[in-house]
C-alpha cells in the first residue's frame, strides 16, 4: 500500500499549493469481508475531488458526504458503512476521517524515506463508535521521528490503534529493452510499482522509449549496480541474447531479489544455469532453484500484453506466497 500513500502525499502537495483543504479517510477496522482491507486510504479534496478509494466504488460517495463536517470544523470523526444491507459484501467498515494538513518537514522526511527505500509506520487512533472523535487521528513514524497529520491530533491513552508497517514500494527491474519490456513496464506501472529498465549502450535506448518508468540503467552487464537490488525488487531477464543473459546472471548471483524470472523455454534456462554453475561451482543453490523460467503462469497467454499479465501474476504469487487457483474453487474465504 506504500505506492497508494505515496500518491496521496503527491496529490496533497498539489492541492495545498492552491490552498485547497484535504481530508484523509482510513479504513481502521472491518467486521466481516469487504473489497479492501483495513489500512486502505483515500484523500478527499475540498473541491470534491477524490484520490484513491476505500472500496470497489460503492462507499466513496458516503465518505465524501461525511467528510464535509471535517472540512468545516477540522475535527476527526468515525463513520461506519454496513455493506451487509446495501451491497451484500458481508462487511461493516469503520472509517476514520481526519483533517490532512502536513508540515513541510514531514513531507521532506517522507520523500527522503521513499528515495532511500526505507520502511516507515502509520498509527491511527480511533474508537468503534460513530461520531466526532476530537483529538483522534494518525501519525507517521520515520525511525525516531514522528509527525501527526494535523495539529489537532493528540496522544490517546484509551484509544484503539490501527498500526501499519509500510515497506518500500515494490520494484520491477526489467533487464532488456525490446518491445515486450515496454509492455511489462506499462502493466507494472499500472500496479503502482516502481519500474526500472536496464539496457546496454549499444541498444541506443532513452528513458522516453519506456513511458512512465522511474529509471533507465544504461551500462554494460559487468557494470550493473548490483547494490540497488533489495528484497522488494523483482527481476525479469529478457535481453533476448543468451550471451547477455549469462553476463547478467553472473552479476546477479550474489543478489537476493524477491523474484528472478527468465524468458525462454525450459531447455534455455537449464543451459543458462549449467553454464553459470561451470563458471562458479560455489554458487548458492537457493539462487539456482529460485530462478523462474519460463517466467509466467499458464493462463494461455499469446500476445505481449497477455504474456506481461502472466508474468506479473506469477511475481505476485511469489511475493504474496500464494498458490494460484480459480477463486470459485477456493474453499476458504477470499478476504
Amino acid at each position: 500500500m506504500t505506492h497508494e500513500f505515496k500518491k496521496i502525499i503527491k496529490e496533497y502537495i498539489i492541492a495545498s499549493s492552491t490552498n485547497i483543504k484535504c481530508v484523509l479517510a482510513t479504513v481502521v477496522h472491518l467486521d466481516g469481508s469487504s473489497y479492501r482491507k483495513p489500512g486502505v486510504r483515500m484523500l478527499i479534496r475540498e473541491d470534491n475531488i477524490m484520490i484513491g478509494a476505500v472500496s470497489g466504488g460503492c462507499v466513496e460517495k458516503e465518505v465524501l458526504f461525511q467528510a464535509q463536517s471535517v472540512f468545516e470544523n477540522q475535527t476527526a470523526k468515525l463513520m461506519t458503512y454496513d455493506g451487509r444491507f446495501r451491497l451484500g459484501c458481508e462487511g461493516l467498515l469503520y472509517i476514520l476521517l481526519e483533517s490532512f494538513s502536513l508540515s513541510e518537514e514531514l513531507i521532506n522526511d517522507f520523500n527522503l524515506v521513499i528515495e532511500n527505500r526505507q520502511s516507515f509506520e502509520l498509527h491511527t487512533s480511533y474508537q468503534k463508535e460513530y461520531g466526532v472523535l476530537d483529538g483522534y487521528g494518525s501519525n507517521i513514524q520515520f525511525n525516531s521521528k514522528s509527525y501527526t497529520f494535523n495539529k489537532n491530533t493528540k496522544e490517546q491513552s484509551k484509544a484503539l490503534y490501527f498500526t501499519q508497517s509500510m515497506q518500500p514500494c515494490q520494484r520491477l527491474l526489467l533487464i532488456g529493452g525490446e518491445h515486450d519490456a515496454v509492455q511489462l513496464a506499462h502493466f507494472g506501472l499500472s500496479m503502482g510499482w516502481e519500474v526500472n529498465v536496464a539496457v546496454t549502450p549499444k541498444e541506443n535506448k532513452t528513458i522516453s522509449d519506456f513511458p512512465g518508468i522511474d529509471t533507465l540503467i544504461d551500462c554494460e552487464p559487468e557494470d550493473f549496480p548490483i547494490e540497488t537490488i533489495d528484497k522488494n525488487t523483482a527481476i525479469l531477464l529478457m535481453t533476448h541474447s543468451y550471451v547477455k543473459d549469462i553476463k547478467y546472471l553472473i552479476m546477479l548471483k550474489n543478489s537476493s531479489p524477491t523474484y528472478l524470472g527468465v524468458l525462454g523455454p525450459i531447455k534455455r534456462r537449464e543451459k543458462l544455469l549449467s553454464e553459470l554453475l561451470e563458471y562458479d561451482m560455489d554458487i548458492d543453490l537457493d539462487f539456482i532453484e529460485g530462478v523462474h523460467g519460463p517466467a509466467g503462469l499458464n493462463i494461455g497467454a499469446e500476445t505481449p500484453q497477455e504474456i506481461a499479465i502472466s508474468i506479473l501474476a506469477e511475481i505476485l504469487t511469489v511475493i504474496r506466497k500464494t498458490h494460484p487457483v480459480m477463486l470459485k474453487d477456493k474453499l476458504k474465504p477470499i478476504h
